[in-house]
């Protein structure tokens, strides 16, 4: 087990070893237990948090202040339009100010371009730690939920086929944080990651090649393809979800991308949806998860999200339990 964890930062889970986020998952697992059995935690007793979001959220900004008040702190939340933060303050002096008043930052920035950049501004100058619930490239809980619920539903996960595929949708501009962190992390476990999407949303190059050596190392494999029924095929796994469609250049900084949520572009690719049929070419135990929240008869049929292969309710609520590890771990370890 390591446990140097106390004060860092969590904005990527690159950088972080597997063998630390072994130790996430076995003390989720542990809070999940005693969550279970009414056993209390008060690792972070009188502690304060400041939970930024520039976006909506239900299951993050939830599973944060939950979580927290369960391990004994108090969240804040903070909507940044009503904060001086809407009159042009800094993210260094943001950060500063609130690592003084409190225990740790966690913030929300999803907007292309500016949201990793301003988490990682906030965490050069933060005294405590910054906590990423999602940015423009990662989403780093919702990545490590997944990966428990993975754990708790098959066990070993090498040469697991799990597939990311892309899918139709009309809610709203999706980021690509999800499927970047699930497709970094992923063979990090050995698994077989199969990426589809159709041409023109593909994820930026270097993330791939991240992902690749992330294979090469721990017996993994990367495909990608634009091939969605070589996805489904023989899937142990399958997380079928939107992400905005940017082009990307070599540094994978946005190019262009459209303005409009539904475009002609997105419509022509109104196939791409998760249905009983694809899922009947899966393993016969295929599993079927989504971040949430899903977009219902666009991007998924009613009857997959709420049939016998789902997941989606284990998933969403392991956001809890994995939440809970990482700011025990952060905020009250060694």
């Amino acid at each position: 087990m390591q446990s140097v964890f106390r004060g860092r930062h969590f904005i990527n889970l690159e950088d972080f070893t597997k063998e630390e986020v072994d130790t996430m998952l076995e003390v989720a697992f542990d809070l999940k237990k005693k969550f279970a059995m009414g056993v209390p935690t008060p690792y972070l007793l009188h502690q304060s948090m400041f939970l930024m979001f520039f976006e909506q959220s239900t299951r993050t900004r939830n599973s944060m202040e939950a979580g927290f008040a369960q391990l004994g702190g108090h969240a804040g939340f903070l909507d940044s339009s009503s904060m001086q933060i809407a009159h042009g303050e800094s993210a260094k002096d943001t950060a500063i100010i609130l690592s003084r008043f409190g225990h740790a930052i966690a913030c929300r920035y999803c907007n292309w371009g500016y949201g990793n950049k301003y988490l990682t501004e906030m965490a050069k100058w933060s005294t405590k730690p910054i906590m990423n619930l999602q940015c423009d490239l990662y989403h780093p809980f919702q990545a490590l939920a997944d990966l428990m619920t993975m754990k708790e539903k098959i066990g070993d996960l090498k040469q697991v086929k799990v597939s990311i595929i892309w899918a139709y949708a009309e809610s709203h501009k999706k980021p690509i944080s999800v499927p970047v962190s699930q497709v970094l992390l992923f063979p990090r476990y050995g698994m077989d990651v199969v990426l589809a999407h159709p041409k023109g949303w593909e994820l930026p190059d270097w993330v791939i090649a991240q992902a690749k050596a992330n294979a090469e190392k721990y017996g993994g494999s990367v495909t990608v393809t634009d091939n969605e029924a070589e996805a489904y095929e023989g899937a142990q796994i399958v997380i079928p979800k939107n992400w905005g469609n940017w082009v990307t250049d070599q540094t994978g900084v946005a190019a262009s991308g459209a303005v409009a949520v539904v475009d002609d572009k997105l419509k022509a690719h109104k196939s791409w949806k998760c249905t009983e049929a694809k899922m009947a070419t899966a393993d016969k135990n295929v599993l079927y998860m989504h971040a949430l929240p899903a977009d219902r008869n666009n991007e998924v049929e009613d009857s997959v999200i709420d049939g016998s292969h789902s997941i989606v309710y284990d998933e969403a609520e392991n956001r809890l339990h994995t939440a809970k590890a990482v700011m025990t771990l952060l905020m009250g370890g060694r």
